[in-house]
């Protein structure tokens, strides 16, 4: 394990007071015309925001928070990948990987590492949760090539240098494509695959659809038509976006908060599912690596090109929440997943499952893993 290296989070007093001096030097837009976020984040809620991160918010959290466990990196294609690694004391413990995608972060699996690792009873696991190149305290990339597929091949690379010859996956959003991906191009080590966001094309000669598949049907028009312009900005323009969101606070945190409200089950207000605290730690993990730029490439990367269609055939379980982006329903997925052995349709909860839902969470990654075997 000599390429592996312990590594530990800081956060200098300098950026502190350049942050803080950031935020207090924010020039606000004014307010959206329509009294409500259909125009985006409000200038209310972000004032808010702002005001508790820059006088309220204990600035040091975050490293405490991930410094509570055993953090690494180890270079991988020329990039210092950094990742958790957080290994159970039960001898039955299996390997699982954790990924995460944007506007998410380490950050996101927090509140589940103590669940999976050291339950009461029922499955434990050994966990690794990488920071996507570009993300978070991973370095990022001086070249094209980072696409899923790649980051997929790498993830297989660290869990193999890790000792586990075979392990299971779980992802949402760009983990969930990830995490396809590993269980399409490695089926020699990884042994099963859990998805919060299983994306698969509904067919278009099913006359019969369900409740789940019209709701998801008008789920994508929603987001094609409302919710998708950042997509579409970080797709082909990352780079201009990353001027604004690297100098502001405040638009970083503007850019990431309106997707807690949009994607997790929330009513209307996201801190009803997360906390000011936990919202910022995410933020923070952005603003302190400066990643509005490089984050966003991971869509300039993986959007247009063209995408392997090709089965999965090793065993997968999905989870579906009824405010997630992109839902499916079993019988569409069994085009793509050749092998589903768990599926669930949840009564609540978003797009952040793990962050949002850690418990149902927790369960469904014991329920399907269990159904399993290595």
């Amino acid at each position: 394990m000599s390429d592996i290296h312990a590594y530990n989070i800081e956060i200098a007093d300098a950026a502190i007071q350049d942050l803080k001096q950031r935020l207090q030097n924010t020039r606000w837009p004014e307010a959206e015309t329509t009294g409500d976020w259909s125009q985006g984040i409000p200038l209310a809620f972000t004032q808010s925001m702002v005001e508790y991160w820059r006088d309220t918010y204990d600035m040091q959290r975050l490293a405490t928070r991930l410094n509570a466990y055993d953090n690494f990196v180890t270079e991988i294609d020329g990039l210092n990948i950094h990742f958790m690694h957080v290994r159970s004391a039960h001898s039955d413990a299996r390997p699982l990987l954790l990924t995460h995608g944007w506007p998410g972060s380490v950050v996101e699996f927090l509140k589940v590492i103590e669940a999976l690792t050291a339950p009461d009873s029922g499955p434990a696991f050994h966990l690794v949760i990488p920071s996507l190149p570009g993300f978070g305290f991973s370095d990022k990339p001086t070249g094209t090539g980072w696409s899923v597929e790649k980051i997929a091949d790498a993830w297989s690379v660290l869990m193999v240098r890790l000792g586990y010859d075979r392990y299971f996956a779980q992802g949402g959003d760009w983990g969930a494509i990830i995490t396809t991906n590993i269980g399409r191009q490695d089926t020699k080590h990884c042994a099963g695959i859990h998805l919060n966001m299983v994306i698969s094309p509904p067919d278009p000669a099913a006359s019969d659809l369900t409740e789940l598949e019209i709701s998801a049907l008008a789920g994508l028009k929603h987001y094609q038509d409302w919710d998708s312009g950042y997509s579409k900005q970080q797709s082909t323009r990352p780079q201009t976006l990353g001027y604004g969101l690297v100098d502001s606070p405040a638009g970083q945190a503007a850019w990431i908060l309106e997707k807690f409200w949009a994607w997790t089950d929330c009513q209307g207000n996201p801190e009803n599912v997360l906390s000011k605290d936990e919202m910022l730690d995410n933020v923070m993990v952005y603003w302190l690596n400066a990643a509005g730029a490089s984050s966003g490439r991971i869509y300039w990367e993986s959007f247009g090109k063209t995408r392997s269609t090709d089965p999965i055939t090793i065993p997968m379980g999905g989870t579906i929440f009824p405010k997630e982006i992109f839902r499916t329903s079993r019988r569409f997925a069994g085009n793509l997943f050749k092998d589903i052995v768990h599926w669930s349709e949840q009564p609540r909860g978003g797009h952040f499952a793990a962050f949002e839902q850690p418990e149902v969470f927790v369960s469904e990654v014991r329920a399907c893993f269990g159904e399993m075997s290595l």
